[in-house]
């Protein structure tokens, strides 16, 4: 199977992508409230980035060349920027210097950059370069790496910070193509979300090429000592060579995750498959860029057991990357139709319990989010309105369960086989477009409920996506392994703790086990139970985690020092978020966490030192 069918479809995704190539990509006229752009006017079409990376000055500086079409022939185009430094911006080929200037500053979103053009411009070029206040960027020290040899650089563009590196129309309405020439030390490589080098060369000097049309959240790029190591044909590793044959290792499978998402969900359509793992301060578990995906180091567990975050960022290469949110009101069409489809990989790569498992936590993440939001609280909604706020305000854990509720509630009305045949011929049809939650709906109707009342009613589309609450006919998922573990929770305090980390044993396990240990459980309870699972000093992120909101709640000493050591150490925001919260709710913990925080921000990435800041304050 691996050899014959690799080839077909390796022959069908080649056809695929010749075809796409010259497709006209379609533009949204939908407003983006979070972009000064005025794309139904003049709008970019392709960029062609000539950039140096200066770690002395820690600054970006050169030129974006973007190709324009200027629709309304009008004699302005409008791009988005934040804290760059614009010196001078050119038309054409001859580079005919031309008038800017910039608007009025708005909160979270910058200034406009707008610029003189005339009637038949086709290239408008802008010279600029990045100050220190460029949220997108994190510039780490080599003490700072896995290696503490080398400086490193990585970006993280979403939702609107990527104007904080280059001159754009930042909105995931509006997609170009790309080309790349990139500058760095001579003894550093740089990577970006395109088709990458897989060795350093003798220059300093990389070229890029991203001939599928992505908007400007997905530009990413990232520079240090990094190493390659090849899985298959079409995937590979990036990381510091220190980590390197450890990620290779933990993502053994991704070959095989990409074979099974190519049956369910189409063909891959970006070429390779990479991924590049950052040292810890990178905000999120990982980040879904074209071609390369960018993940935290905390998913190296040492026996595989993370990887459905990898699931999860290789699922965007159909939703979120290939069918993209217009506007990030519709962040659930990127994050709830991957929950989804991260699911069902995992269910084809490690079997019918994992899935099971895997759902019953997804259903208690969404409770909690629930929980603590309320019920009535408008961000509960699928379709969300972050108008006057920073579009990073509305993204929770939301969006990504109950959108995962929603599409699982769709399958078990269908059938997986119709709606099999209705997410593929959506990616199909959507191909390398951004689209409106009303623009799904339209379709959903259209080409699923058919007017079919009885349907639609089993379903209640309108009620999951434009209401706060979880409607009624959400799946309650079941798992016998959880079962089994709750009959232990049931009766540990009567037959003992010792020999029960023979009978739960994955990660999953753990977690449901820590998850529901009874409120009142002792000091020496939980001195028993980390003898026995040696969770305050084991190596699985999300355990330890998990374990540690226990810990600061029952006031578990022990635990503390690894507390600390772990929330210093790593940059996750929404891990951190957990554990922040948790110490914030008692005097004490307060100004533990202040201390903590004092300690570990100069390594957390800057919207992650935001986010805590309002927790803490």
């Amino acid at each position: 199977m691996k050899n014959t069918f690799f080839l077909l479809v390796l022959f069908m995704a080649i056809s695929c992508q010749k075809k796409e190539t010259a497709t006209v990509e379609k533009t949204t006229t939908v407003k983006d409230e979070h972009s000064f752009s005025k794309p139904q006017e003049a709008v970019a079409k392709h960029l062609d980035l000539d950039i140096k990376i200066d770690f002395d000055t820690q600054t970006i500086s050169g030129k974006a060349s973007w190709t324009i079409d200027n629709i309304s022939k009008g004699n302005e185009i409008i791009f988005d920027e934040n804290t760059l430094n614009i010196s001078k911006v050119t038309l054409g080929d001859d580079e005919k210097e031309t008038k800017f200037k910039l608007g009025e500053e708005v909160k979270f979103h910058g200034k406009p950059l707008q610029i003189t053009i005339d009637a038949n411009t086709t290239k408008v070029n802008i010279y600029y370069s990045t100050t220190k206040d460029a949220v997108a960027l994190q510039w780490l020290n080599p003490q700072q790496t896995a290696d503490k040899k080398q400086p490193f650089l990585f970006s993280q563009g979403e939702s609107i910070w990527s104007r904080t590196w280059i001159p754009c129309q930042d909105s995931p309405g509006i997609r170009f193509t790309y080309n790349a020439k990139v500058t760095v030390p001579k003894d550093l490589m740089a990577v970006m979300s395109a088709v990458n080098p897989q060795q350093k060369n003798d220059t300093g000097i990389y070229t890029f090429k991203q001939d599928k049309a992505i908007p400007s959240y997905l530009m990413a790029i990232a520079v240090g000592d990094i190493g390659f190591k090849s899985i298959d044909n079409r995937t590979g590793v990036y990381a510091e060579q220190s980590v390197l044959d450890k990620a290779a290792f933990e993502f053994s499978e991704l070959g095989k995750m990409v074979n099974a998402a190519e049956k369910l969900f189409g063909p891959y359509r970006w070429g390779r498959y990479d991924v590049l793992v950052l040292p810890p301060s990178f905000p999120y578990g990982g980040m879904e860029n074209p071609n390369l995906t960018f993940l935290t180091p905390g998913v190296l567990a040492g026996d595989k057991s993370l990887t459905s975050l990898l699931a999860h960022e290789l699922g965007h290469s159909w939703s979120g990357n290939l069918v993209t949110n217009a506007t990030w009101d519709d962040i659930w069409l990127n994050e709830g139709f991957t929950t989804y489809v991260e699911h069902r990989i995992g269910e084809a790569v490690f079997g019918l319990k994992e899935a099971k498992m895997q759902d019953v936590l997804s259903r208690k993440l969404l409770a909690d989010n629930m929980t603590e939001y309320g019920d009535s609280n408008p961000d509960t909604k699928l379709k969300v309105d972050t108008k006057d706020r920073n579009p990073d305000e509305g993204l929770s854990d939301i969006p990504y369960e109950k959108g995962y509720a929603f599409l699982q509630t769709v399958e078990y009305a269908v059938g997986r086989d119709k709606f099999d045949a209705f997410l593929k011929a959506y990616f199909n049809s959507h191909a390398f477009q951004s689209i409106t939650t009303e623009d799904f709906v339209e379709y959903f109707k259209e080409n699923l409920i058919k007017g079919d009342k009885t349907l639609a009613e089993k379903i209640k589309l309108d009620e999951w996506v434009y209401t706060p609450k979880i409607p009624s006919n959400i799946i309650v998922p079941v798992s016998e392994d959880f079962n089994a573990i709750d009959d232990i929770q049931k009766t540990w305090r009567q037959t003992g703790i010792k020999g029960l980390s023979q009978k739960i044993k994955s990660t999953n396990e753990k977690q449901h086990f820590i998850d529901y240990l009874p409120k009142e459980i002792t000091e020496k309870e939980m001195d028993e139970i980390d003898k026995e699972f040696h969770f305050t000093q084991g190596g699985n992120f999300v355990i330890k985690r998990q374990w540690f909101v226990i810990a600061i709640r029952q006031k578990y000493k022990p635990a503390y020092p690894a507390i600390e050591q772990f929330m210093i150490a790593t940059s996750r925001t929404g891990s951190l978020q957990t554990l922040y919260k948790e110490m914030v709710k008692t005097p004490e913990g307060k100004t533990w966490a202040r201390q903590i925080f004092e300690k570990a921000k100069s390594g957390y990435h800057l919207t992650t030192v935001q986010d805590l800041q309002k927790t803490i304050n």
